[in-house]
Formats: C-alpha cells, structure tokens, sequence
C-alpha cells in the first residue's frame, strides 16, 4: 500500500482503534471519527508520538443527521483522503417483539445509512482517480440470520451485498473494495459476563483480527473472513448462489405454482 489518508469511523476503541495503530504503523495519515473526543485524542496523541504520522481527530455521532452531513462533506471535500474504514456501528438490540423502535432506527442510521452516504460521498473522487481503497466492517451474522437477532444481521447483510456491487462498480476503476466479516470478536461491544459463556475457540482477538483483515486487503481480497479456515467452502456459497440466477425471473410462475 502507498501512503494514504484513512478516515476511519468508530476509531475511539475496538476494531476501529486497531485499524488507526496499523495503518498508522504502515505510514499512513488518519482522520478518527468516533463520539468520544477525549478518547480520539488519547488515542492520537499516542500514534502521533509512536509513529510520526499526521493524525487529526473528529468528534461526531454519525446517526445523527448533522454529524453525518459533516463527515460526509470532508470526504466529498478533501483530496487527501484516499482510504475510509467504514467501521462505526452498534448491535445490541432485543428481541424483535420486545425490541425499542427508537434504537433500531439508529442502529440502522448507523449501520446502514451511514455506511452508504459515507461511501457515496468519497466513491466519485475514488472512481475519477482510479485508486483508493473503501473496507466496510460487516459480519459473520450477515450469512446466518436465523441465529442471531432480527435487525443486526439484516443490517450487516446489507453491507455485504452492498460492497459486493461496489465492487463491480468500483473495482473496475481501480478502487479496491473490501468486506470484512469477523465473527466473535473481543471487543467493548462484549462485556466480559458475555465472553464467559462463550466457548474460547469461538472468540478472536481483535488484533488478530484486524491483522488478519489487513492481510486480506494486501492480497486483494473482496471478501475477508478472518476465522474461515478455507476460503473454497465461501466460494462454494457464491457458486451456488450463481447458479440460482438463470431461474430468478422468467416469464411464467414455476410448475409448483400453477
């Protein structure tokens, strides 16, 4: 990788923080975006000192509308920026019957909307240069559903279909696309009480996890499942899901139908 400039959203911790360290350490310039502006700067000043590369901070919640006019403006704006970690989102919710409608409309602002203006607002720069590079952070929920809870898979599904045409759109130009699926993954999204009573084998660190994301991006990787062992059995998926295509829409109902 060239040296960029990456905006990464949900930079404060996590994922997002671990990405900000690496990207740092390869020489790249970063602009962090995340709500808690002591801990991007905590997290700035400490890159910043290691590193040496520029490092600029932005304190916005991206489900609310001004905030997210505001980031995507800069990335509309400003040609320095050649690379957005889409990493911001939350999960979280309840049961759909007993779920509160006020927080899965955020989670989808943010997981959903947030993600599409963001990358809508850097693309046309990206396509008209024929380089730089978009991730979106998605998940492993976005290929089993019905084990997880309704909106959050539903919305991590909908990142990955969406990197899957930006890269038909964008890949051709020379942009390179990426979805990362991590699956448990230790993060301040989990709390510790949670962990305990998952089997440890089924739990990554997030080092580990980015690192292997970032490995994934090197080697040109459209889609990046840090924990699957064998690529082969994903791209058996994709194959059969192909091969439902001819048969999608006909002209008249199936025999089952009439």
């Amino acid at each position: 990788m060239t040296k960029q400039t990456f905006l990464i959203t949900g930079a404060s911790d996590g994922i997002g923080a671990v990405y900000a360290d690496r990207l740092a350490r390869r020489g790249h310039n970063l602009i962090l975006v995340a709500r808690r502006a002591d801990k991007l700067a905590d997290l700035a000043a400490r890159l910043h000192s290691e590193t040496g590369v520029a490092v600029e901070t932005l304190s916005a919640d991206l489900a609310s509308a001004d905030d997210l006019a505001r980031i995507e403006a800069r990335l509309r704006d400003d040609d320095a920026i050649t690379g957005l970690i889409n990493n911001a989102g939350i999960a979280g919710e309840t049961s759909f019957v007993g779920a509160d409608p006020a927080y899965l409309t955020g989670m989808i602002d943010l997981n959903i909307l947030a993600v599409t203006r963001l990358s809508a607002a850097i693309a046309p720069r990206l396509a008209a240069a024929g380089s730089g590079t978009i991730v979106n952070i998605t998940s492993v929920t976005a290929l089993m559903p019905d084990g997880f809870t309704a909106v959050y898979p539903a919305s991590k599904a909908y990142v990955l279909a969406f990197t899957e045409a930006l890269q038909v759109e964008l890949g051709a130009k020379g942009v390179r696309i990426q979805a990362v699926l991590p699956g448990i993954t230790r993060t301040p999204i989990w709390d510790e009480a949670q962990l305990a009573n998952i089997p440890a084998e089924m739990v990554m660190d997030v080092d580990d996890m980015v690192d292997a994301a970032l490995a994934g991006l090197d080697a040109g990787e459209v889609i990046t499942i840090p924990a699957l062992p064998d690529m082969a059995d994903y791209d058996a998926y994709v194959a059969a899901r192909s091969a439902l295509r001819p048969n999608l829409s006909l002209s008249r109902p199936a025999a089952r139908y009439l």
